[in-house]
């Protein structure tokens, strides 16, 4: 079977100096790549990487996305300290796994979870 190694979401975003802004000092994103015309940039940590893109359209509709991590405890208070809007504090849901959620400029939410299973 063919492996998937990695995802890159592009993500509508309002306005996109305030996002890159948040995604990286709220977030701790870095900036990797920005487009000359401003309208669109990649944010990247830890293998992952987002793709903001200016949505000027009247039907923008926020997204959601989840992201995985071993060490929550440790990146929900890193998050905490550096001002992101949390939404929802560190939860384990019915089907085992523990999540908090985190919202963007632009309504975006980040579900940042971790599995049950720790193997």
């Amino acid at each position: 079977m063919v492996r998937l190694s990695r995802i890159a979401p592009e993500v509508p975003v309002l306005k996109i100096q305030e996002s890159i802004e948040y995604y990286r000092e709220k977030l701790g994103f870095q900036v990797a790549m920005e487009m000359p015309g401003g309208d669109y940039a990649i944010v990247e940590r830890g293998g992952i990487a987002i793709h903001l893109f200016q949505d000027d359209s009247r039907n923008y509709s926020p997204v959601g996305m989840h992201i995985f991590t071993h060490e929550l405890d440790e990146l929900h208070g890193e998050l905490m300290r550096r001002g992101a809007r949390v939404t929802q504090d560190i939860e384990r849901k019915p089907w085992g796994n523990r999540d908090f959620r985190v919202n963007d400029p632009s309504g975006n939410q980040i579900k940042f979870t971790e599995p049950l299973s720790k193997a």
